[in-house]
């Protein structure tokens, strides 16, 4: 009876372990279903409260990417403006600078033209002054020999029409020789 109770404890055992692990199994289920549900209750409250605030952050990030949008159309558009009016202001400035070159030039013609005629009548006037010097003279009160101040023969400097500077024909040529004499420079 002894080897009969033994395997009818060991069958009792292993029963109760049976029963057991059942019993755990069923238990450790249950556990981790009461989990999943206590995870998606959470995962539900999390999402209602995250949704206005998600739905936020798209909003902001959907005006920003606008505002980016926007802001560098009219960075283009204004890179564009500033490069055109670079260049025109470029071309502008070689257009005038020209121009001075140009403007340079022609007042270096005009002094010089200014320069010749300021000269020119100077002579001419110093040229009239002698004249009028050696005409407004009495004939005897100029020494013999004595010249008038001009350095040209008076009266021989321009011919008449027809005449010649020596006085041989043409009107007034014998009066002009008369009265020509060369002059000497005065000192």
């Amino acid at each position: 009876m002894n080897a009969n109770l033994l395997s009818v404890v060991t069958a009792a055992a292993i029963v109760v372990g049976a029963i057991s692990l059942v019993v755990l199994t069923f238990a450790v289920v249950r556990f981790f279903l009461e989990l999943q549900a206590m995870s998606d209750r959470a995962s539900a409250a999390i999402d209602r409260r995250i949704t206005p605030f998600s739905e936020r952050a798209k909003g902001i990030s959907d005006n920003v990417e606008f505002i980016t949008r926007a802001v560098r159309t009219d960075v283009e558009r204004l890179n564009k403006s500033v490069k055109a009016l670079s260049s025109r202001l470029q071309h502008a400035s070689d257009r005038m600078e020209e121009r001075i070159e140009e403007f340079n030039a022609l007042m270096e013609v005009v002094q010089s033209e200014a320069e010749d005629a300021f000269l020119d009548t100077a002579a001419t006037v110093r040229g009239v002054r002698a004249g009028a010097r050696a005409i407004g003279r009495p004939a005897k009160s100029r020494p013999s020999g004595s010249a008038p101040e001009n350095s040209r023969e008076i009266g021989a400097t321009a011919p008449a029409a027809g005449g010649s500077e020596e006085g041989g024909e043409g009107e007034g040529g014998a009066r002009r020789n008369e009265h020509a004499t060369s002059v000497t420079p005065e000192a």
